[in-house]
């Protein structure tokens, strides 16, 4: 059947329609499904780069429509197709961060903190339009913050806890007037505070603390222009200069934290006039002058702090007007007068530190009926009694402190209801009193410190109700009676100081009980007996001191007991000791026959009495000492074969360094004239930089006088500036180092904001293309090294009271290190030649951090040439898949400190063997003869304190890494080896 014209042209219309509206239809399908493949393909990509151990990324599935359904993902709830939150925290993921997160378009919030991301943080993540959350705090992200980083759109931006170095760009600011928190802290950032912050109008909460960053703030034109400011942390940082008034006009301000910095001046009164300030804390500056006034009107306060400045004046009486704090701490200043009783008026009270200062007068007895937790009055010039307390103190004190002050009277029996009392400390006074307490004996006590007073009577049996105390001092009283049987009860104990009293009885054995302890002094006492032998299976012991008391009999055979000085022994009775003189009185039931015929057998004489041996016997002797020969001649080969090898590989090893130094004398002598008509570039931290040091340079390099050698580069004494300072120059070797000058001087500076009373501090450098030289102070003593081994017969030697200053400032340099920053810094080369000396002996570790000037390339080379120090390197740096960490330094340093007291190298070659300094001196050890190791020069020292140390010396040197102590661990140590016991010898 045949249709009209006009029907089929109407259905061809009508069907060319339909395929529109279809294709049209599938269109927009294939489009709105493209946008929700952005999102998946985004985070599979973002995914693909990442380490998840724990599985936790597993309902990630790219064949998802969508990922609305994922795990730590969260779309938009009109649509609930678009992606608009990402938040990972704390899942253990490591990886770095690629471009697939810029796919999610609509993606408001992304927070990636408490991981364990690396690299670079990309400004592209800035550049999603719609995001205005960046979380990626407590991270392993390093570099700088790149300029391109743009704020546009940002509310909250959080980067602290990486290891960002460099400075804060001064555009990152350009364009923030949307962000309302930022926080960079704990990074390695330097430099100042950027001016552009000052546009930042809606900032609330401002976080740059924990950095190296510098200079003067500008407050007046930049942090105070921020009116809706509520926090603001600038602490522990190296600022400087005033801070002048203006902050009143914050009127929201909540929290001001600015310590830890070198602030001067006098404090700004004006904060008295920011009424919704609660937190406040100026510690640790150089503030001058007094308390402003104005401050009393800060009612909100709950956090005050003052610590650690140098104000003076009285003590401000208006305190008790701040009625909301519950922290006050104004400890280590110069206030003087007496505490007011007004303090009492502070009922919200829980922590009060007004120790060293010049405070007088009595103690309030209405601040001990307040509800306080912590008290540390210590070491000022307080009088009178002590108050008796309250109730409300007695449920809450947990710590209290009122040591070296002129307290009379006695310890209130009220005291011994303080039923969570944790720490007591009340020596250096003039008590008179017992230790007779009401009720109880401080269930949880951790120490108890009443030494140097005036304490008589007996040691109350139930002192050891709390089987938390660790530290007990009763030194330097006129306590009687015994030792109780009940100390073995302290289980936690490790320091038991009861000298200098009227003790009697005998020493309890309940003390070998005591598997913790490490410090036991007992000496200028009336103890009899013999020492318990139970007590040489205290395996932790270090110092033991019973000198001065009436002891008899043999020592504990096992122990620190077998390597007791005479120092530790003199002064008993009858102690059996070859290092004491006298008479050696023995407990025993009876008389000790010597059989002289043994004795002879054991001598080897002939008599009548020898035995015959059986020729079986015989042939089986000579058969033992055959196979000992054997043994004893294939030691001797081996020793022989490894002392070959390891000439040949120094002499090998000798020969590549000499011709490096060769060809970088004659590289530096045949560019010296190119290098200096350069133009070189002087930058002294602590003064002006000098870009043209032409004239100076040559001088310089003409003057110098070699002073020593090390891995990167040859050590120069000089004089530098207008007054002829001395100053140790290292010229670095110029081929490993990097050669870019703002990545030299990035690194440089960061060495230089590394500052420790032991560590050798970098205090400029000068830098041509050709010559690096850096800069630091000259040490007039020399090297540890030198001190040791290079010594002229007429030079004194180290005494040990230098040697063990030493050894304790070179471990809190290394424990610094170790622990001040946000990743442990590794030194690698701890050794003598690397200890520097100054004027007062007190040590300076050098070459620290001196690897991050290296190019990637060559620290796997450096790392071959730190191990040519023989004899301080951990054996497990012989494996190359163990990671080197911070146990190697632990290691070096235990060669050191045996290397200081028996003034022997760490690897010594004789004829026929070869001997290691910490194999020698464990034989000599476990033979019970460690004394005679010591160093023959020194004709006197503590016996006491030289074995302990040799002692840490071998722990430190242990062949398992997981066994060595940390370096904060052997700081403590160290501490207690040293701790000061008073001996009134006059007495005897």
């Amino acid at each position: 059947m045949k249709l009209p014209a006009a029907m089929g042209l109407q259905l061809f219309f009508i069907s060319f329609t339909l395929m529109a509206l279809l294709q049209q239809s599938t269109s927009y399908n294939n489009e709105v499904s493209l946008k929700l493949n952005d999102d998946v393909l985004g985070l599979i990509v973002f995914k693909s780069d990442l380490h998840d151990p724990f599985s936790n990324l597993i309902s990630w599935n790219e064949d998802d429509v969508n990922p609305c359904s994922w795990n730590y993902i969260k779309c938009d709830d009109s649509t609930n197709s678009k992606v608009i939150g990402v938040s990972l925290d704390n899942l253990g993921l490591s990886g770095k961060l690629n471009r697939g997160l810029e796919k999610l378009e609509n993606l408001q919030s992304l927070s990636l903190a408490h991981n364990n991301f690396t690299g670079n943080i990309s400004p592209q993540l800035s550049h999603i339009a719609s995001l205005q959350k960046l979380d990626l705090s407590n991270n392993k992200f390093s570099g700088r913050i790149l300029v391109e980083f743009n704020l546009s759109s940002f509310k909250f931006l959080d980067f602290s806890g990486n290891s960002l170095t460099g400075e804060i760009p001064d555009a990152l600011f350009q364009n923030c007037l949307s962000l309302n928190y930022i926080s960079v802290s704990d990074n390695l950032l330097e430099g100042s505070i950027p001016y552009s912050l000052q546009k930042c109008v809606s900032l609330a909460n401002l976080n740059f603390s924990n950095n190296h960053l510098s200079g003067s703030v500008d407050f007046a034109n930049g942090i105070w222009m921020l009116k809706k400011l509520r926090t603001i942390d600038l602490s522990n940082n190296l600022f400087s200069g005033f801070i002048p008034n203006g902050v009143y006009v914050l009127h929201i301000l909540k929290e001001v934290h600015l310590q830890g910095n070198q602030f001067s001046g006098s404090l700004p009164g004006d904060f008295g006039l920011c009424p919704h300030l609660t937190h406040l804390d100026f510690s640790n500056n150089l503030f001058t002058g007094g308390v402003p006034t104005l401050l009393q009107r800060l009612k909100s306060v709950t956090f005050f702090s003052l610590s650690n400045n140098k104000l003076t004046g009285g003590f401000p009486k208006w305190i008790s007007n701040m009625y909301s704090l519950k922290y006050l701490d104004f400890s280590s200043n110069a206030f003087s007068g007496n505490i007011p009783a007004s303090l009492g008026d502070l009922q919200s009270l829980s922590y009060l530190s007004l120790s060293d200062n010049q405070l007088s007068g009595s103690i309030p007895k209405s601040l001990f009926e307040l509800g306080l937790t912590e008290v540390y009055l210590s070491r000022n010039q307080l009088t009178g009694s002590i108050p008796p307390g309250s109730n409300r103190m007695f449920d809450s004190i947990l710590a209290l402190d009122l040591s070296q002050n002129k307290l009379t009277g006695v310890i209130p029996v009220e005291i011994g209801l303080s039923s969570h009392l944790q720490y007591l400390n009340i020596s250096w006074n003039e008590l008179h009193s017992t230790l007779a307490l009401k009720r109880g004996y401080f269930p949880d006590l951790s120490m108890l410190d009443l030494r140097n007073n005036a304490i008589y009577g007996s040691i109350p049996e139930e002192l050891c109700q709390s089987k938390d105390l660790a530290i007990l001092q009763l030194d330097g009283n006129s306590m009687t009676g015994s030792i109780p049987e009940e100390i073995g009860n302290c289980s936690s104990l490790y320091m038991l100081s009861l000298s200098n009293n009227s003790l009697q009885g005998s020493i309890p054995k309940t003390l070998s009980e005591l598997k913790k302890l490490t410090v036991l002094n007992l000496e200028l006492n009336e103890l009899t007996g013999e020492i318990p032998q139970e007590l040489g299976g205290l395996d932790n012991l270090v110092a033991v001191n019973v000198s001065y008391n009436r002891l008899t009999g043999r020592l504990p055979t096992g122990g620190i007991f077998t390597n007791l000085g005479r120092s530790s022994l003199q002064g008993n009775l009858g102690i059996c000791s070859p290092l004491l003189k006298g008479p050696c009185k023995m407990n025993v039931s009876k008389p000790l026959v010597l059989d002289p015929s043994s004795y002879n057998n054991q001598m080897g004489g002939a008599g009548n009495s020898r035995p015959r041996f059986s020729e079986s016997a015989q042939s089986r002797q000579h058969r033992f000492f055959s196979v000992s020969a054997i043994i004893a001649i294939s030691a001797a080969l081996l020793i022989i074969l490894g002392v070959v090898v390891i000439t040949l590989l120094n002499v090998s090893m000798r020969r590549r360094l000499a011709f490096v130094d060769t060809a970088l004398e004659s590289m530096c002598s045949s560019s010296q004239a190119s290098d200096i008509s350069s133009a070189g570039k002087l930058v002294l931290f602590d003064s002006k930089s000098s870009e043209d040091w032409d004239h100076n340079a040559e001088t310089l390099l003409n003057k110098a006088s070699e002073i020593g050698r090390g891995v990167f580069g040859t050590v120069y004494k000089a004089s530098i500036g207008g007054q002829g300072r001395s100053v140790a120059i290292k010229k670095l070797v110029t081929s490993n180092i990097l050669q870019n000058p703002e990545d030299f001087d990035r690194e440089v500076r960061i060495l230089g904001k590394m500052k420790h009373p032991n560590l050798m501090t970098v205090k400029g450098y000068y830098w041509t293309p050709r010559l690096l030289l850096l800069i630091a102070d000259y040490a007039p003593n020399g090297s540890l090294h030198s001190k040791l081994h290079e010594r002229s017969p007429s030079s004194p030697c180290l005494s040990w009271s230098n040697r063990f200053k030493i050894a304790l400032g070179t471990a809190k340099g290394l424990a610094h290190l170790h622990e001040a920053f946000h990743q442990p810094l590794i030194h690698y080369n701890v050794k003598p030649s690397n200890i520097l000396l100054d004027e007062n002996y007190n040590a300076k570790l050098s070459d620290f951090g001196l690897a991050r000037l290296l190019t990637k390339l060559d620290k796997h080379v450096i790392s071959s040439r730190f191990q040519s120090a023989l004899g301080y390197v951990a054996p497990e740096l012989a494996c190359q898949s163990i990671r080197i960490n911070e146990k190697s330094d632990i290691y070096g340093f235990g060669v050191m400190i045996l290397e200081l007291v028996t003034g022997r190298r760490p690897v010594e070659y004789g004829e026929d063997d070869v001997v290691v300094l910490s194999d020698h001196v464990r034989v000599l050890l476990e033979q019970g003869n460690m004394l005679d190791c010591v160093d023959p020069s020194m004709t006197e020292y503590p016996e006491e304190e030289v074995l302990p140390v040799l002692k840490l010396g071998l722990v430190c040197t242990s062949q398992i890494p997981s066994s060595r102590p940390s370096m904060s661990d052997v700081v403590q140590i160290l501490q207690v080896i040293k701790t000061p016991i008073p001996r009134h010898m006059e007495a005897f």
